[in-house]
């Protein structure tokens, strides 16, 4: 059986689903496709899992990534598959890429659209979720380079002095975490 922490768990021919602006399914793409210039409007999730001491784990996108490799970003990104609900889409993801799981609390969904160069684009409908970390993580290989924790002041320092090492999404989630939804953030950031 091949190492569970290097075998493929996302490829450009899986199919994501397509969504209009208020996130009503309209059909489904290739992951490729959906990425391809401009991008395709598809839903998406970004999980943000806390350790006890309060720290955000970080990861830092594989080499092998398509989109922004070796960016930082926060600790899953990924897409619910065909015929898999949003609210439990994020769990095997976290047993995929990262062999832990998290009671998740919902935050917030929004759109974004980013280019990367000639790449392609993200393109995506977000539901953003925040959680405590189960298990410490041993990441796949093929999804995430290394990870790290860094408190919300190490973050905003980093932020501050070099933004252009984090995803575009991590840095749209993260503000809005910070201040539209500052109390719930709160409830993880906070030492326990």
């Amino acid at each position: 059986m091949k190492d569970i922490a290097a075998r493929i768990v996302s490829s450009e021919e899986e199919r994501l689903i397509l969504v209009d602006s208020e996130d009503n399914q309209t059909g489904f793409m290739s992951k490729a496709e959906c990425h391809d210039g401009d991008g395709i409007l598809h839903r998406a999730f970004s999980v943000f899992l806390f350790d006890n001491n309060g720290r955000l784990l970080m990861q830092r996108r594989a080499a092998g990534k398509r989109l922004w490799p070796g960016y930082w970003s926060n600790s899953c990104c990924s897409h619910p598959r065909e015929g898999e609900t949003m609210r439990a889409a994020p769990a095997p993801r976290l047993q995929d890429e990262l062999q832990t799981d998290s009671d998740l609390e919902y935050a917030y969904k929004f759109s974004y659209q980013a280019r990367f160069g000639d790449l392609g684009s993200e393109h995506e409908l977000c539901h953003v979720f925040l959680g405590k970390i189960g298990a410490e993580p041993a990441p796949n290989k093929t999804e995430i380079e290394s990870f790290r924790y860094l408190s919300t002041d190490e973050l905003a320092q980093e932020l501050a002095d070099r933004p252009e090492d984090f995803t575009p999404w991590f840095k749209l989630e993260w503000q809005r975490l910070t201040t539209e939804y500052s109390r719930m953030l709160s409830r993880y950031t906070d030492a326990r």
